[in-house]
This record gives structure tokens, C-alpha cells and sequence, in this order.
């Protein structure tokens, strides 16, 4: 009994499924199915290879823009008002008729009492809005706070 069984499976198989029809479908099938495959693989390329491009040319535009800056900076330092001020600065020059006034540095005393007046002008415009502070200025009621 059980061999007639196969058989007829068998047989319902072959002539159901397995028909020239079924087949070449199937084969069509998966060359579509290869071909879409192997479309989308080629898109992710294109795209991770266009990524690269852009990534480079963002890259020469900073490289552009820093050899621009760089060029800029190099024609700066030629000019004659760069060479006096690092005349000045370094060599420590004057021009004929100045006068150059050279001051200790600033003792432990004068360095707190300057952070205490940063400190209190911090607290004053902390306390007051940006608005009440237009209207002071507008106004010139801060004058009067500096005088008094």
C-alpha cells in the first residue's frame, strides 16, 4: 500500500508540478531574481563610491581654503605694517617721537582687586535683566550710578 502511495505522489508531482510551464517560470524566476539582486549591489556601490567622492571633495575645498588662507597670511606678513609691529614687539622699537612706558607687573593686591570688580559687575548685571539694562543705558541712568 505504501509503495501505490508514492507512486501516485510521485506521479501527481511529475505531471502537476514538474511540467515544462512550471519549469522554465521557475528558471525566469530566479534570473529576475538574480538580476534584481545583483541591480541593488551595484546601487550600494554606486553609493558608498559617491559617498567617497563627496567626502574627497569636501576635502580639497578645506585643502583649497586653507592654501587660500595661507597665502593670504604670507602676503600679510610681507607687508611693511606687519615687519614694524613685529619690530615693536619683538625688538622692542619705537618710532622717532614716542615714547615707550614699561610697567612692573601687576602685585598679588592689584590682581585681587581686579577679579573683585569683575566679580561685582557680574553679580549687578546678573541681578537686572538685558531689557533693564537697555533702558538704564537709553536712559543714562548708569551715568549717574558712575559719577555718584
Amino acid at each position: 500500500m505504501k509503495k501505490i502511495n508514492i507512486r501516485r505522489q510521485y506521479y501527481r508531482l511529475r505531471h502537476k508540478y514538474l511540467t515544462l510551464n512550471n519549469v522554465v517560470v521557475t528558471v525566469a524566476l530566479m534570473i529576475a531574481a538574480s538580476w534584481v539582486w545583483g541591480s541593488l549591489g551595484v546601487m550600494q556601490r554606486n553609493y558608498d563610491l559617491q559617498k567617497e567622492v563627496d567626502y574627497k571633495q569636501r576635502q580639497l575645498q578645506l585643502t583649497q581654503l586653507e592654501t587660500s588662507n595661507m597665502e593670504l597670511e604670507q602676503r600679510y606678513y610681507k607687508t611693511a605694517e606687519y615687519q614694524e609691529l613685529a619690530a615693536r614687539q619683538t625688538l622692542g622699537l619705537a618710532l622717532p617721537g614716542e615714547k615707550v612706558l614699561i610697567l612692573p607687573p601687576n602685585t598679588a593686591a592689584a590682581k585681587a582687586a581686579d577679579q573683585a570688580t569683575q566679580a561685582q559687575t557680574a553679580n549687578v548685571s546678573s541681578q537686572t535683566s538685558n531689557f533693564q539694562q537697555w533702558v538704564k543705558f537709553m536712559f543714562g541712568n548708569s551715568n549717574k550710578n558712575i559719577s555718584g
